[in-house]
């Protein structure tokens, strides 16, 4: 077959922007593997400007000028964006069937006469809401239950249909390549002495949401609290920092947090890693924090580096609730950074790594192979459905609610995952405790409801979601 892809994101012969770059190229290398012809449209920029082949069958072509760097790719020209309908238009003539990676072309106009398939790979980032809100495609794949309810609760109850479409298929790893590896060259590249320090590590781009001002957190009571003095701090430099002003600056605002609290000695500022690279990255660290409040769609970095043997701290957030089993890694709610230090000086301090049970778990759970075959079955059985109708539904007093997918009871009371704060109402904590129960206006006032639900805490049970 001759496939057809898209890709807002700019890509690279050797290295990735993220996880969601990794899954595309793993799904794009199966495919042109198994005979068919793989084009992938993507971005343009400086430092991704030229064609080129992840296989015979398989050509990455930068030919859209979307804005760059992130964020907001269609703060460009009107002429720019009308070139890209064009173009991924003009490629579609011939193709036999479209798949978008991670939304992004939010214009479904363009692919109204070609089987297509999205997978949509965040529910923050505004080109892929738009994507989402205006989904007409004939599958969607999305990486976890968690990102499935999310688009279910909102997209799906005005689209009845819209959870036919959807297929799960959580993001898989190379256990061939994602394990305990030698980190000697890698760490004599890095100029990092293992033998003298311990690396922690934030396998993340800078970001708060990412949770690096709680890695800060963390670290300060590493060294001061715990006396764990050898403690060193891995942070990646992110790829757009030779590009984007605001990404030095926001560097230079950590460095001045890291230096006011006396941290200076303990962070490595080290160049992006390239995919590579990871799994002896990985093996270099006695833990990996994900700390951070960021709603992920999947998360790839808590499951590589216990893959490679690093145990994880992660925040009880988004799929990592559900996902990662509360018995396989270590949990703390967002912000709760003194537990998070006291786990971490108890990993450093007992020498742990991964244990054999949880690394049986992720083969069980998230092999490469299983991934790819799936998508490559969605993609190549893509058939041309009728477009998905809009219905309206009146909130009213017959309406049932439950608590939104992306809340959850804690004990520091309900965790809205958009908001990342925890609310501490009685009569909402009560509402939780109910769900998956539907709740309505016999038991619960009216008002009381829609209070709840203008908040983003509870969602209305109509459409696909009722």
């Amino acid at each position: 077959m001759n496939i057809v892809m898209f890709s807002m994101t700019p890509l690279f012969r050797e290295k990735s922007m993220g996880g969601a770059q990794k899954q595309l190229k793993k799904v794009a290398l199966y495919l042109a593997e198994q005979g068919h012809r793989i084009t992938i449209l993507c971005t343009w920029r400086q430092d991704a400007s030229e064609s080129f082949l992840w296989h015979e069958n398989l050509r990455v072509m930068p030919v859209f000028r979307f804005k760059q760097p992130f964020p907001e790719p269609y703060a460009a020209p009107v002429y720019d964006i009308a070139a890209a309908i064009q173009t991924t238009s003009d490629y579609l003539v011939d193709a036999d069937v479209f798949y978008s990676h991670d939304g992004g072309l939010i214009f479904p106009y363009v692919y109204r006469d070609i089987p297509t398939v999205i997978s949509l790979r965040s529910i923050l980032f505004s080109e892929t809401l738009q994507s989402g809100f205006l989904f007409n495609g004939d599958a969607l794949i999305l990486p976890s239950d968690h990102t499935a309810g999310c688009w279910s609760a909102t997209v799906g109850r005005f689209f009845p249909g819209f959870r036919e479409r959807v297929r799960v298929i959580p993001n898989g790893l190379d256990f061939n390549v994602y394990k305990l590896v030698s980190t000697h060259e890698l760490a004599r590249r890095l100029n990092l002495n293992p033998s003298d320090h311990t690396y922690v590590l934030y396998p993340h781009r800078p970001d708060d949401d990412k949770g690096i001002r709680q890695t800060i957190a963390v670290i300060d009571l590493l060294v001061k609290k715990y006396r764990l003095t050898h403690v060193r701090a891995l942070v990646p430099q992110w790829i757009d920092t030779g590009l984007a002003a605001h990404v030095r600056a926001y560097y230079d605002d950590l460095r001045t947090d890291i230096d006011q609290r006396g941290l200076s000695e303990h962070f490595i500022f080290h160049p992006w890693i390239s995919d590579e690279d990871m799994p002896a990255f990985y093996s270099l660290g006695a833990v990996t924090l994900a700390l951070g409040r960021y709603v992920e769609t999947f998360g790839n970095t808590p499951y590589e580096s216990l893959a490679c043997g690093t145990p994880v701290i992660a925040a009880n957030v988004g799929p990592y609730r559900t996902m990662l089993p509360d018995d396989l890694v270590y949990k703390v709610d967002y912000g709760d950074v003194e537990t998070a230090a006291a786990q971490a000086a108890e990993v450093i301090r007992a020498g742990q790594r991964t244990p054999a049970a949880t690394i049986d778990w992720l083969h069980n759970h998230f092999q490469q192979g299983d991934m790819v075959e799936s998508y490559a079955d969605v993609i190549l059985t893509a058939r041309k459905r009728e477009g998905l109708a809009y219905v309206h539904t009146p909130l009213d007093e017959s309406i049932d609610f439950a608590l939104a997918p992306w809340c959850a009871l804690t004990e520091s009371g309900v965790y809205h995952d958009f908001r990342a704060e925890y609310c501490q109402d009685a009569l909402l904590i009560q509402l939780a405790r109910q769900t998956p129960t539907r709740v309505n206006s016999d038991t619960v006032p009216f008002s009381d409801l829609l209070y709840w639900y203008e908040r983003g805490y509870l969602v209305p049970l109509i459409g696909d979601v009722a």
